[in-house]
């Protein structure tokens, strides 16, 4: 339990059977009445955003999200199907959790996914990904962007602008963060 004077943003705490996440908190004081503690909330099952108040040293269940290494096996349906490295389980995650991450995802890509029991909250890709250019824009391609360089579709489906050097079949590495090109391998 954690008293919602020492709430700090990124804490994981339960409301009412929902897990969320604090994006921000401040004290708040008022000439006429009791301080209160206004926060912003993230409801990790719905991603909405919320804003809640809580009176002062009031009770607040905190929770602990476990993260755990999964690699990813294949699509099943609208779901993308995992293997968990450490219990040797198949996990199934529903496409509201990997959002736009499934650019990026290939049979074999370690990812970390957080887990509160057996329900997933976020899947975190590797930072830096090699993967092999699927198509270019061709040279006189009216899609050409700014500076020489171009578009670039990635075996997973991922677009990515890359220099013009870069050709059909080229392994490059990409920033999944940022989706921008960093180098050819």
């Amino acid at each position: 339990m954690a008293i919602s004077n020492h709430l700090q943003q990124g804490m994981i705490i339960s409301i009412k059977n929902d897990v969320f996440r604090v994006e921000s908190c401040m004290k708040v004081t008022t000439p006429k009445g009791a301080p209160f503690v206004k926060t912003t909330l993230k409801n990790l099952t719905s991603n909405k955003i919320e804003e809640k108040n809580f009176k002062l040293d009031q009770s607040i269940k905190e929770v602990a999200l476990t993260q755990r290494q999964l690699e990813f096996l294949y699509l099943e349906g609208k779901d993308y199907l995992f293997f968990d490295i450490d219990s040797l389980d198949q996990v199934l995650i529903p496409k509201s959790v990997i959002e736009s991450k499934c650019n990026y995802l290939k049979e074999g890509v370690d990812v970390i996914a957080s887990f509160y029991g057996e329900q997933v909250f976020t899947v975190d890709l590797p930072q830096f990904l090699e993967l092999m250019v699927s198509r270019v824009e061709d040279e006189k391609g009216a899609t050409s962007v700014a500076g020489g360089n171009r578009m670039a579709l990635l075996e997973t489906g991922a677009k990515v602008e890359v220099p013009s050097f870069v050709e059909l079949g080229d392994i490059i590495k990409v920033d999944t963060r940022t989706d921008e090109y960093i180098q050819r391998v």
